[in-house]
């Protein structure tokens, strides 16, 4: 389907609402597999330890296809890439619902690693909020978008109720569900508007700053840096709470609940995030979003009772989303739009690329700290976030302290 030509404030409008429809309904996948991943593990793995081993080959999935995904949207249009990604996502779903039916935990592994690409292409649905909009209204664009992600946290968690059991084989109805979804995207994705650019000839040169010189700029740096350390902290902690609240002796069904209560704290605040941005800056609202991080870790170092596993998971999720949403802002003010696919690149291999090592150590921490004592385990992932927490902070302070001129 050609592009559509709207008038630019219909098009930013046209643009936001179907990525808003996109994150919330093919982004509930998302919490679903987060959901029962680290279950699933445990109940394939051969050692207990390597349980989120799957979710962290959704992120290096993730990690590894950010650069090219962003080249390939740079090339061929935003629909391309994001349809791309639901065949992708579709058929990592595919392969985990198999590897359940024969008992692989190898093929799981596969179908994780699939899933990454989807996950990436997820990640970018915030810079095509950008691409048609002012910029007075860029960062109520991201907000809006990432506000898609609260119907995500309703829907993901229930549809895992739902179909986590209603097959013989556990699990194995969720991945089928999370075919159906991915095959929503090409329907929605029809109706985006943003125009694709078009494929550079060989003999014409990149425009604007190199990689190099990009990563020479202390905004991005330190907007990478701030969105690095929120994103990995928040899944290092999440991925290990499904473990944690059945290892304390609660329900399936409370962990998922949790997790659904995690979910909407992340992306109820976006509907004013934009707007606290507008009114206090940028760099205020991450570094308010990094206090709230090590608030969350504090609260789960005082106990496992149900009630304090809520309280951390909401405040991981609000300091999250403040992070997120604020260091996306400070970068996309950050470039100009013909260095568009090398940032977004970069910055996104960046971010996943710790999340992806946040994500490979929270099984070990959990699993395999404390002599396997879950609550011990519960505290080695809290304690984890202290250095990376105290190093986007000095780094945001930093940038703060420099004078404007050289910012």
């Amino acid at each position: 389907m050609s592009d559509i030509t709207s008038p630019p404030a219909a098009r930013q409008k046209r643009n936001t609402i179907v990525l808003v429809l996109a994150q919330a309904l093919l982004g509930a996948q998302m919490p679903m597999i987060f959901t029962i991943g680290g279950l699933a593990g445990q109940m394939l793995a051969s050692n207990p330890c390597f349980a989120t081993l799957p979710l962290s080959l959704i992120v290096l999935g993730s990690v590894l296809s950010a650069q090219p995904m962003s080249e390939f949207m740079a090339a061929y249009g935003r629909r391309a890439g994001f349809i791309l990604a639901n065949a992708a996502g579709a058929a990592g779903a595919a392969v985990a619902a198999y590897a359940l039916y024969i008992g692989s935990f190898p093929v799981f592994m596969m179908g994780s690693f699939l899933t990454g690409i989807y996950m990436s292409a997820q990640g970018f649905y915030r810079f095509a909020a950008t691409d048609t909009a002012t910029p007075e209204f860029q960062p109520k664009a991201i907000s809006y978008v990432m506000a898609g992600g609260l119907v995500a946290a309703i829907i993901g968690p229930q549809l895992v109720k739902v179909t986590s059991q209603a097959m013989l084989v556990p699990f194995m109805a969720t991945y089928l569900v999370i075919i159906a979804i991915n095959a929503l995207g090409p329907f929605l994705f029809a109706f985006l508007d943003i125009p694709a650019p078009g494929r550079r000839k060989k003999h014409e040169h990149h425009e604007g700053r190199t990689r190099r010189e990009l990563l020479r700029d202390p905004v991005i740096v330190v907007a990478m840096i701030c969105g690095m350390v929120s994103y990995a902290l928040m899944n290092l902690v999440m991925t290990s709470t499904p473990l944690a609240v059945v290892g304390c002796g609660f329900e399936q069904g409370d962990a998922a609940n949790i997790v659904s209560a995690h979910v909407l704290a992340m992306y109820l605040p976006s509907f004013f995030t934009g707007y606290l941005i507008s009114w206090f800056g940028k760099e205020v609202i991450v570094g308010v979003g990094l206090v709230i991080l090590a608030a969350s870790g504090a609260v789960a170092l005082t106990g496992v009772e149900l009630d304090k596993f809520y309280l951390a998971l909401v405040l991981l999720g609000v300091g999250w989303n403040f992070g997120f949403i604020g260091s996306t802002a400070m970068l996309a003010s950050a470039h100009a739009p013909s260095e568009r696919g090398h940032v977004q690149g970069m910055n996104d291999f960046i971010v996943f690329g710790g999340v992806f090592l946040a994500s490979l150590s929270s099984g070990g921490l959990m699993n395999c700290s404390g002599a396997g004592n879950t609550q011990a385990g519960w505290q080695a992932v809290n304690l984890a976030m202290l250095p990376f927490l105290t190093l986007a902070g000095a780094a945001l302070i930093w940038l703060v302290m420099r004078p404007k001129e050289t910012r």
